[in-house]
């Protein structure tokens, strides 16, 4: 059985071990604790050190490889599940568009009233996943990766803040909020993981860092 069904099996376990184990980890207001909650730290080091270790190579690379912001429910497709989710008051129209609201960014600890200041952030930049494994990928699996809403890879963020990331990894890019950094490694490790996806060696070692201080 290929690892991607296989570890669908450990989702709801690593989830209440998250749970429990991120109790107070997710400052700001509520509207923050969004993202389905990462696996412990713990769980994230014994991940993190079976996941292969090699260069990336982004020959080939597409953003329109990775279908995004498909259908999710009636009108309302990817972007906008999200901007519901991870809002507040989040009213929306007949096509599912918000038309008022709160979203509060994580990454910086900014608030936004209109939804066009916020980006869907994918936690692990769809460059990162094509250069980590994903270009082996059929187009239905990388467009399931794109529009991931059960583990924590899509969250509503500050847009200029999402577009200074860019394609970085840890090695290179990390939330300035630093209350959010443990949330955000493991999140990170979590979905490379559960996609098996590689690690290069800068990144693992960011990891290893950020991970030793859970």
């Amino acid at each position: 059985m290929p690892k991607f069904y296989a570890r669908r099996r450990l989702g709801f376990l690593a989830a209440f071990t998250g749970l429990i184990a991120s109790a107070g980890l997710l400052n700001g207001p509520a509207a923050s604790a969004a993202l389905p909650t990462p696996v412990s730290a713990s769980t994230a080091r014994t991940y993190l050190a079976s996941l292969t270790v090699a260069t990336e190579d982004r020959t080939g690379y597409d953003r329109d490889l990775f279908p995004h912001w498909i259908t999710q429910s009636g009108t309302c497709n990817t972007r906008e599940t999200i901007l519901k989710r991870d809002g507040t008051n989040v009213v929306t129209d007949s096509s599912c568009a918000a038309t008022s609201g709160s979203w509060y960014s994580p990454y910086d600890g900014a608030t936004w009233s209109a939804s066009s200041d916020v980006d869907i952030d994918h936690l692990v930049p769809l460059a990162e996943a094509w250069d980590s494994g994903a270009d082996s990928w059929t187009t239905s699996h990388r467009q399931s990766f794109a529009n991931d809403l059960t583990r924590p890879q899509l969250l509503a963020v500050t847009d200029n803040v999402n577009q200074s990331k860019g394609d970085q990894d840890p090695a290179t890019w990390m939330p300035s909020r630093s209350a959010y950094r443990c949330t955000y490694v493991r999140a990170w490790v979590q979905v490379k993981y559960y996609y098996d996806l590689s690690v290069d060696s800068a990144e693992k070692s960011a990891l290893q860092g950020y991970l030793a201080n859970c």
